[in-house]
């Protein structure tokens, strides 16, 4: 068991930013954040309590799940949640395999999916440990950490709002979990939420991407800072996280559809200021995965675009980018577990089928830049 007396409580300042640290870490996706910190902050003033507890000190036996929510963004930003659909992913999950969950972890630390362990936690009278699979958002469950390094995400649970529970017993692998998945989600009406079979605190702490919730509220702090000092909020955030602005104009065109349970499309931006004259673009499936100037790319998933507002530094999901809105797009490195061989075959730019692009660190960038 945890003990009661480790990590943090949340309250309504922390809420407020987690949920601008998590739209910026969600590179687009994830869910709309604004709509989840409601969600949390009624679940706060109803009396529930969200604790976070650090990922070194689980206990090796932990018993620890984790879950998020499924779907199409678009659909997350148009129909509320019912609000229990992650606590009976939890109860199912428990009588199925006949354990006790001791905390539970976040699949991804972007947009609303870094609330949704929250309010089902303090729903359940458990924590939610202080890491994530991601390190950001990805559209496919198969893109954690954890399914990368190892671990069997099924017999998983997936719960909607109008009450059914289907039980994934057995998939011959993470792709074919989230092709069933998906398929059901649609059924389900585009949005729902699941609960992943168990892990050990022994291997979370091994593959789980570390310091999650601190990292996105430090982030938002650093933003919430910045406004009140009348200083530039994206450089605020480029000097949290190690990132650079790599272009800033007005959103010229969007085109957007949902299919098969994704959001897909391109955005496109005419620069103004220093880019002035030159074309931008970005590749989108539910997050923004690609940006090109003037043709040519620069920034590649795993590594983080995030689209902002270039006054507020308040970042657009997917979902909310319309034709002329002044913005910035800045590139952020991700986290190293995410670099290896191993993830790139997942979560890089041949996991999504984007033929002809290849990888590059946004970090080895940054030296040669410098070194220039």
């Amino acid at each position: 068991m945890l003990e009661r007396t480790s990590g943090f409580l949340l309250d309504e300042r922390k809420i407020d930013a987690l949920e601008i640290g998590a739209a910026i870490l969600g590179t687009g996706g994830g869910g709309n954040p604004y709509i989840g910190k409601l969600r949390a902050r009624e679940a706060l003033r109803q009396g529930f309590k969200m604790r976070i507890v650090p990922l070194e000190t689980l206990p090796d036996d932990a018993v620890v799940v984790s879950l998020g929510g499924i779907g199409a963004p678009l659909v997350s930003h148009e129909r509320i949640k019912e609000g229990k659909e992650g606590l009976r992913c939890i109860r199912a999950l428990e009588e199925r395999l006949g354990i006790s969950v001791d905390a539970v972890a976040c699949e991804e630390i972007g947009g609303q999916n870094a609330m949704e362990p929250l309010i089902t936690a303090s729903a359940a009278g458990l924590p939610v440990v202080d890491c994530d699979g991601m390190g950001r958002a990805f559209p496919e469950m198969q893109m954690t950490t954890y399914s990368i390094y190892g671990h069997r995400s099924t017999p998983s649970v997936m719960c909607d709002l109008h009450g059914n529970v289907v039980i994934f017993e057995h998939a011959a692998s993470e792709k074919w979990h989230e092709t069933m998945a998906r398929a059901c989600v649609v059924a389900q009406g585009g949005a729902s939420t699941l609960a992943s079979a168990p892990m050990s605190g022994k291997f979370l702490k091994q593959f789980a991407i570390p310091g999650s919730y601190s990292r996105a509220m430090a982030l938002g702090e650093a933003v919430l800072t910045a406004r009140r000092a009348h200083a530039d909020p994206i450089c605020a955030i480029c000097e949290s996280e190690n990132g650079r602005m790599v272009f800033r104009g007005k959103i010229a065109d969007v085109s957007r559809t949902i299919a098969g349970g994704f959001v897909r499309g391109k955005v496109h931006l005419t620069g103004f200021d220093q880019y002035e004259g030159d074309e931008g673009s970005v590749l989108i499936q539910n997050e923004n995965l690609v940006f090109l100037r003037n043709g040519a790319v620069e920034v590649v998933v795993p590594d983080l675009i995030v689209i902002l507002d270039v006054d507020s530094g308040e970042a657009i999901t997917t979902e909310m980018l319309r034709y002329g809105q002044r913005v910035a797009v800045l590139a952020l490195p991700c986290h190293p577990l995410l670099r290896s061989e191993a993830a790139l075959e997942v979560v890089g730019p041949k996991g999504f089928g984007l033929e002809g692009i290849d990888y590059r660190p946004m970090c080895e960038q940054e030296r040669e830049r410098v070194a220039r």
